[in-house]
């Protein structure tokens, strides 16, 4: 798995994804920085945090459309396939490279807590658990937008179809509102990725927003080694 992983991120810093996803994640975070923090003369990062939800549904399409989709292009994933280690190292491997990326951009918080801690008193507890909260919800991202990848060889309809999804994450909570069924909108209520972020924003660390999230990434890692599975024997 390793060797996966390292060609992972070799491949992220040789190509333009890896500057190019910082570069959009770290210009979003620090608008809302500013907006909320500097213009709002805010000491709490509540407001930066829950605007970023919508701008990591749209990144990470960006920074995952390469991951199984390219090698399908390239005809490399024969190669893969038959490398003497598993699919779940394959998948893992592929899966922490992205999520080595995305955990880069998240860092960037860490600094806008330093520099507001110069002029008021930050809430790291807070914000350090808002940051678990993003790193999970990322993760839960990476692996469907993984599971996406490996279904097309195409890049582009990989990002497209990864942003759809988002999209559809992001417009949940006001789709289950106009559905006058009661049992239908309790389960998108249920599976509606935002209400377990906010818990995370307002400092709330709940057992149950976390196995919901690593729930999610477990199911879907295990759907890619599925179609990883059956492409193997084709």
């Amino acid at each position: 798995m390793s060797a996966i992983y390292k060609r992972e991120m070799s491949g992220y810093f040789n190509s333009a994804i890896a500057y190019v996803v910082l570069a959009v994640y770290f210009f979003f975070s620090g608008w809302f920085f500013y907006l909320y923090c500097f213009y709002g003369d805010s000491a709490s990062l509540s407001y930066v945090f829950a605007n970023m939800f919508y701008i990591i549904m749209f990144v990470i399409p960006v920074l995952t459309m390469k991951t199984f989709s390219e090698e399908k292009r390239q005809k490399t994933d024969q190669a893969l396939l038959t490398a003497p280690v598993s699919l779940t190292e394959i998948v893992l491997g592929k899966f922490l490279g992205a999520l080595t990326i995305y955990a880069l951009c998240c860092a960037i918080f860490l600094v806008y807590g330093v520099v507001i801690s110069f002029f008021a008193q930050p809430q790291w507890s807070v914000m350090l658990c808002t940051l678990l909260g993003m790193f999970l919800l990322g993760a839960a991202v990476i692996a469907i937008n993984v599971f996406i990848s490996s279904l097309t060889e195409s890049m582009v309809v990989a990002a497209v179809v990864g942003m759809a999804v988002g999209l559809l994450i992001d417009t949940m909570g006001y789709f289950a509102n106009l559905i006058p069924v009661d049992w239908l909108r309790t389960v998108l209520d249920k599976i509606n990725f935002l209400n377990y972020y906010t818990n995370f924003t307002y400092g709330i660390l709940s057992a149950v927003d976390v196995v919901f999230y690593l729930s999610v990434t477990g199911l879907f890692l295990f759907f890619t080694v599925r179609v990883l599975e059956r492409r193997r024997w084709s």
